[in-house]
C-alpha cells in the first residue's frame, strides 16, 4: 500500500487514486524543475510552460490585487491539487507584497512526495508574522474542510482535473463553489493538445498511449516503470459545462496555441537557431488573437477557466 493512502472522510483513497499518486511521488523532487523551473527563481516562468504559466499568473494577480483594492487586508487562498506548492508560494508572496497582513493558505494533494516539497519550500513563509500555511495529503474528491464562502481564491492547475473520473466532476465543480466566495481559476488539457507526460518530460517515455474513449493513460518510463491510470481531455464546451451551474464565468482561453510548437529542442535543432524577442512577440500576439476563437481553443495545450463565486462571502475576514 501507499505511503500516500490515507483515510479522509472515512473514506480510503482508491486503487486508481494510489496509481495517480505513484506517478508524482515517483518524480519526487524532478517534478518541480520539470514543471516549475528553478524553485529558487519562482517567478522566472522558464519552464516548458512559461507562457501559460505567465497568462495563469497574470490573471491570479490581477485578482489578488483586487482583493486588496477592495479594502481588505486578509485573504484566503486554497490550491487544490497544489503538486510541491509553487503557486500557493507565488499567491503568498504577492499578497505579503500588497500588504495583506493575514495570510492563511491550503494545499493539498493526493502525492506525499509533493507535500513533503510544498512543506519543505514554504517554511520560511510560513513562519512569517501574519501567514499560516498548511500542507497536507488528501484527494479532491472528498469534501472540502473550509466553511462555506470561505475562499478569496482558489485554484486547481494543469492535469488535476484530467485525472478525476467524469461522474465526479460535478461534484467536485459544486464542493469547489460551496467554499469559494471570491474567484476561481483552473486549467486542463484540451482535446486538442500535444502529448504529456505529466510529471516527467517526454524525453523519459518510453512509451504513452491514451485511450480517449475509455479516458485511461499507460505510461511506460525509460527506466521500464509502468502505470496506469485514469486521465480526460476537455473540451472548452465541457469546461463550462463542468462549472456553469456552480460559478459565474468570467472567461474561457486556450493557453498556448503556438509557443510549444515553436520551441526549439536540443535534442534536435542546432543550437544557433534564433528565439529571439521579435519572434516571441509575434508568438504572443497569435496567442492573443486566437485564444477564444471557437475554431482554435480546443487546440490549444491548455484551457483557462476564470469564474467568480456566486456566494457572498459570510464575514469580511478584516
Amino acid at each position: 500500500m501507499s505511503v500516500a493512502r490515507k483515510l479522509t472522510s472515512n473514506r480510503v483513497i482508491d486503487h486508481a487514486a494510489d496509481g495517480i499518486a505513484a506517478i508524482y511521488n515517483k518524480a519526487g523532487k524532478d517534478y518541480i524543475a520539470y514543471a516549475d523551473g528553478d524553485p529558487a527563481r519562482p517567478f522566472s516562468f522558464e519552464g516548458p510552460h512559461g507562457y501559460a504559466d505567465r497568462q495563469i499568473w497574470h490573471l491570479l494577480g490581477r485578482e489578488l490585487e483586487n482583493i486588496r483594492l477592495s479594502g481588505k487586508t486578509s485573504v484566503r487562498l486554497l490550491d487544490a491539487g497544489c503538486g510541491p506548492g509553487t503557486w500557493l508560494r507565488r499567491l503568498v508572496v504577492r499578497a505579503i507584497e500588497l500588504g495583506f497582513t493575514d495570510v492563511r493558505a491550503r494545499g493539498f494533494d493526493i502525492a506525499l512526495t509533493q507535500v513533503h516539497q510544498a512543506q519543505e519550500l514554504m517554511q520560511g513563509l510560513s513562519e512569517m508574522a501574519g501567514v499560516q500555511i498548511k500542507f497536507e495529503v488528501a484527494d479532491l474528491r472528498e469534501r472540502l474542510p473550509e466553511p462555506d464562502a470561505s475562499v478569496d481564491l482558489a485554484l486547481c492547475l494543469y492535469s488535476v482535473l484530467s485525472h478525476i473520473p467524469a461522474q465526479d466532476l460535478s461534484g467536485i465543480a459544486r464542493e469547489i463553489a460551496r467554499v469559494t466566495a471570491g474567484y476561481f481559476v483552473a486549467t486542463v488539457r484540451s482535446v486538442g493538445s500535444t502529448p504529456s507526460a505529466f510529471a516527467y518530460p517526454v524525453e523519459n517515455v518510453r512509451r504513452l498511449q491514451l485511450n480517449v474513449d475509455r479516458s485511461e493513460c499507460e505510461l511506460e518510463l525509460s527506466d521500464g516503470t509502468r502505470n496506469a491510470f485514469g486521465f480526460r481531455l476537455f473540451s472548452a464546451a465541457q469546461l463550462r459545462d463542468c462549472f456553469g451551474d456552480h460559478f459565474t464565468i468570467d472567461e474561457v482561453r486556450g493557453l498556448d496555441l503556438f509557443h510549444t510548437r515553436f520551441a526549439l529542442d536540443p535534442r534536435w535543432n542546432p543550437p544557433d537557431i534564433p528565439q529571439d524577442a521579435g519572434l516571441l512577440a509575434e508568438l504572443a500576439k497569435l496567442e492573443q488573437t486566437y485564444a477564444t476563437k471557437a475554431e482554435f481553443i480546443n487546440r490549444a495545450t491548455h484551457i483557462l477557466l476564470g469564474a467568480k463565486g456566486k456566494k457572498e462571502a459570510k464575514s469580511n475576514h478584516r
